[in-house]
């Protein structure tokens, strides 16, 4: 079976962004239970309780951070090297905060001590709350545009600087990200645990529900006032690759242009809201296990929402529109991308069906005394 260039190209739109969404649910809710980490739990015993209900798992969820970004590379590559260029500081940012984590959870209880042991808790905190945040403001910015062109060699040059990243609207944007992945982090704890750790855990899930709620209301209210972008010259979907080839003019609203040509998208901002309500209202029943499946489907449509409203863009450009890179004309090869998609029809099933065992094996609350019984042996 092969695809044309056009339809491999929307394949891998929607690979790319089930990536982004398997890396959401599945490492966001480690970055979400260590983010909780400091506040729910109040004494060492309870803290590790917290940390060993994500232990055997978090490296396993890093395959969803490592393979999103090989297929970015592999399959958008024009995006790839501009947003490490436009991005960099950003990035590094993340990167630095997410050496905490692997270190953490292995040293962290190794000596007894407890100025030793909340300083990890905290180290914890911020290599898990940060990226959360930070990925936030990545997607905020590129709804503003990226200051970035492409000269007649597609040699890009970016303008920006770090700080103009930090602008309201995007750091709107990484309070979504950072919130909802708390609440998918406090369904995932609420389901793992029990007693006064489950509690707060609850309380901490509603609160960051409603919290998303609003914040994400505000985000789309706003963005119907940010200028958003369009392609005003006709594209060749089937065409090789050139990001200069096109007209791309801007106007307020144009962001919402996707919604008026295909209702359908609306679909997308109501799971996401329906969701994360329905997520509340399941913590505030204890239905752990059905909250943290809700909580899953309130990220999914957050980040289609994003996606869909993008569309067909992928990094617009504020300083040189015409240089916005596009799903039409930032990726790879038709062979390429051929190629990558029969390795994850090949592989991404497998990653599934072991993730999905690993869970299945390592099932069932973590409790206190299950701590005091293998003291020696856990994180």
């Amino acid at each position: 079976m092969i695809f044309d260039y056009e339809t491999l190209k929307i394949i891998w739109w929607l690979l790319v962004g089930a990536l982004l969404i398997g890396f959401a649910i599945m490492d966001g809710h480690d970055m979400g239970v260590c983010s909780l980490l400091p506040f729910v739990g109040k004494d060492d015993e309870e803290r590790r309780v917290v940390v060993n209900t994500i232990g055997p798992h978090w490296e396993g969820n890093q395959v969803w951070f490592i393979t999103g970004g090989g297929a970015i590379f592999a399959a958008w590559p024009l995006v790839y090297a501009t947003a490490f260029s436009g991005f960099y500081w950003a990035m590094m940012a993340v990167l630095w905060a997410m050496f905490f984590r692997p270190v953490g959870f292995k040293y962290r209880s190794m000596i007894q001590n407890k100025k030793w042991r909340t300083t990890w808790d905290w180290l914890l905190f911020v290599g898990s709350f940060t990226p959360a945040l930070v990925f936030g403001v990545a997607f905020g910015n590129l709804f503003l545009g990226v200051p970035f062109s492409f000269s007649d060699t597609l040699v890009s040059t970016y303008t920006g600087s770090f700080w103009a990243l930090l602008n309201p609207f995007a750091l709107l944007c990484g309070l979504v990200s950072a919130v909802m992945l708390i609440m998918q982090g406090a369904a995932y704890l609420s389901h793992r645990t029990e007693g006064v750790i489950q509690e707060r855990s609850l309380l901490f899930g509603r609160i960051s529900a409603v919290l998303l709620i609003v914040l994400f209301i505000v985000a789309g209210i706003w963005l119907q006032w940010i200028d958003g972008y369009a392609i005003q010259s006709v594209v060749s979907p089937n065409s090789q690759p050139n990001p200069l080839s096109k007209t791309v003019v801007t106007a307020a609203g144009a962001w919402m242009n996707n919604y008026k040509q295909y209702p359908l998208f609306w679909a997308f901002p109501i799971l996401a809201l329906a969701s994360a309500l329905l997520t509340y209202y399941l913590l505030l029943k204890r239905r752990t296990l059905m909250s943290f499946i809700s909580s899953s489907f309130a990220l999914l449509g957050i980040i289609m929402t994003a996606g869909a409203s993008l569309f067909p863009f992928i990094m617009p450009s504020s300083t040189h529109p015409d240089s916005s890179l596009t799903v039409w004309d930032s990726v790879s090869s038709h062979l390429t991308l051929m190629v990558m998609f029969y390795a994850v029809v090949f592989l991404l099933p497998l990653v599934i069906a072991y993730t999905s065992w690993a869970y299945a094996v390592m099932s069932g609350k973590v409790t206190k005394a299950y701590i005091r019984e293998n003291e020696h042996s856990l994180y």
